[in-house]
C-alpha cells in the first residue's frame, strides 16, 4: 500500500492505493470511501480484494485529512469535488466505487457533478433522511441526537443515535415517548469531557443527511448506479432510506448481506458478515443485480 498526499482547495487529503497502477487486471481502480467514516474502515472490504487496486481516502477534516478553509461543516458537494481530485490524481481514469453510508451520498453528489469519473457506484444504505414517507419525523429524531450530545455528551448522544438507528419502521410518537437512552445499558461512557465536535452527534453533517440527490443529472450520467442495503437493515432507517432513494431512481434496492456495517470485522464494534459481503460486491460489480 502506497499512502499519498493531496492539496485542494482548503484541505489536504490523505488517499492510500492498495496494488499496482496501471492495473493489473486491465479494470479501473476501486475506490471505497465513506462518511464520516474514514479509511480504516474499509480494510477488512479492501484485503478481499487482492486481485484489484483499491484506493481509499479521509474525507477532510477527518483521519489523517486536515482542512484549512475554516469550517468544520461537511457537505457532500465539496466532499464530491474532493472525491474528483483524488480520482484526478490516481490518473487511471473513471473508477468503479463502493460508497456507503454518508460516502454514499458524496458518491451520488460526485456523479451528479463529475459523470465521467465512475463507471459503476454501488451506493450502500445512504441515510437520506428526507425521501422516506416520515422525513419530518426522521429530522426531529436527528435533533433529538444531537440535543442528547448537546446537553449529556459524547456517551448520552451515541446511546441516542444508536436508538434512532436501530428504531424499526416509521418514526412514531412511540418513539420520541420513550425515556432518554441510557449510554450505560450500550456499554458506553457516562461522564461527559466536554466536547462537542463529533460530526455524527452534532449538526455538523446535517448537509450530508439533508441532501436531495439531483435525479436529472444522475439520469443523464452514463455512470451505472446501484442503490443497496444490508439485509439486516430491512425495517431500520438507513435500510428504508435506501428503499426511497433507489425508488427516487426509479430501481429496486439491492440487497447484500448483513447491516450497515456489513462489510466490516468486529473492530468497529458489532461484527459485519466481510467474507459474504465481499463476494456480494464482486458479483455486483460484475453486473449481477
Amino acid at each position: 500500500m502506497k499512502t499519498h498526499t493531496l492539496e485542494t482547495p482548503g484541505a489536504v487529503l490523505v488517499y492510500d492505493v492498495r496494488g499496482p497502477l496501471p492495473t493489473r487486471d486491465g479494470r479501473p481502480p476501486l475506490f471505497m470511501i465513506g462518511q464520516p467514516m474514514d479509511a480504516t474502515g474499509f480494510a477488512a472490504l479492501a484485503t478481499r480484494f487482492p486481485e484489484r487496486t483499491v484506493v481509499t481516502y479521509d474525507p477532510r477534516g477527518l483521519g489523517r485529512s486536515t482542512r484549512e478553509d475554516g469550517r468544520v461543516d461537511h457537505t457532500p458537494q465539496v466532499q464530491a469535488d474532493d472525491v474528483h481530485a483524488v480520482i484526478e490524481a490516481v490518473g487511471a481514469g473513471p473508477v468503479e466505487m463502493f460508497a456507503s453510508s454518508g460516502g454514499a451520498i458524496t458518491a451520488l453528489a460526485l456523479v451528479a457533478n463529475h459523470p465521467a469519473d465512475v463507471t459503476t457506484l454501488v451506493a450502500h444504505e445512504p441515510p437520506l433522511v428526507t425521501l422516506t414517507p416520515d422525513g419530518p419525523a426522521a429530522v426531529r429524531a436527528r435533533a433529538g441526537v444531537r440535543e442528547a450530545y448537546e446537553q449529556r455528551g459524547w456517551g448520552a448522544g451515541m446511546a441516542a443515535f444508536v436508538a434512532m438507528t436501530s428504531w424499526e419502521g416509521e418514526f412514531t410518537e412511540a418513539y420520541f415517548q420513550q425515556p432518554p437512552a441510557d449510554p450505560a445499558a450500550f456499554g458506553m461512557p457516562t461522564d461527559d469531557d466536554g466536547s462537542r465536535d463529533d460530526p455524527l452527534l452534532s449538526d455538523r453533517s446535517w448537509a450530508v443527511s439533508s441532501y436531495r440527490p439531483d435525479v436529472d443529472a444522475l439520469a443523464a450520467a452514463a455512470t451505472r448506479i446501484v442503490i443497496a442495503m444490508g439485509e439486516e437493515s430491512e425495517n431500520v432507517q438507513t435500510g428504508r432510506t435506501s428503499v426511497a432513494t433507489a425508488e427516487l431512481l426509479g430501481q429496486r434496492v439491492t440487497v447484500f448481506p448483513s447491516h450497515h456495517g456489513g462489510f466490516c470485522d468486529g473492530e468497529f464494534g458489532y461484527p459485519g458478515k466481510p467474507d459474504e459481503f465481499a463476494q456480494r460486491l464482486r458479483e455486483v460489480l460484475d453486473g449481477a443485480s
